[in-house]
């Protein structure tokens, strides 16, 4: 529970924070123009190298291992969405604004609805890569959730544990990605 809780935790963040900062870089290019190498460059940094950091920083507990599952996912989640709102379809940006539209019409009419298959895709693969990050949180600074039975379990010989946790681990990937796509589904009838 400790570390499903912890994942869904992240993953929300993740999404919500992902499309607010790509939003942002849209709606002022020139800060996105400074800001989106330095994002580039942190979506290459090894997460599990930046751990003892943020355990440094912040302690161990349950804050640690959430930013430990959210570095794995945002910053990459963030390029992908920035490129895909501004690559959205000029002309039709060019008609709101020719029929009096603001930057915000033109963001909620045109630009976030063309993005909802990218929206979507994003939350199929950060919803696993959270799963990681919180993993490797828990490796490092948990006394509980699956991440910290997994080293146990590891360091004391009990492959039985070790197996089982591991496949918790596929059963919670699994139903948490099996959610996402019926929530595409559903998304795509209403549509």
């Amino acid at each position: 529970g400790v570390s499903l809780y912890e994942t869904i935790l992240s993953f929300f963040i993740i999404m919500i924070g992902s499309v607010l900062v790509a939003s942002l870089l849209w709606r002022f290019q020139t800060m996105s123009s400074v800001v989106e190498p330095v994002f580039v460059l942190l979506k290459s940094l090894p997460k599990s190298a930046l751990a003892p950091l943020i355990i440094v920083w912040l302690g161990t507990g349950i804050r640690t291992i959430v930013i430990a599952g959210i570095s794995v996912a945002i910053f990459g989640c963030i390029i992908n969405l920035y490129t895909c709102f501004k690559n959205t379809d000029s002309e039709k940006q060019k008609l709101i604004r020719i029929l009096g539209g603001k930057k915000r019409h033109i963001f909620f009419m045109v630009v976030l609805p063309a993005a909802r298959e990218t929206i979507l895709s994003n939350m199929k693969v950060n919803i696993g890569l959270a799963l990681v990050g919180v993993m490797i949180g828990e490796f490092l600074a948990a006394r509980q959730g699956l991440g910290y039975l997994i080293i146990y379990a590891s360091q004391v010989f009990k492959l039985d544990w070790l197996i089982l946790c591991i496949l918790i681990l596929c059963f919670i990937a699994v139903c948490l990605y099996s959610l996402i796509q019926m929530i595409e589904r559903r998304l795509s009838v209403k549509i």
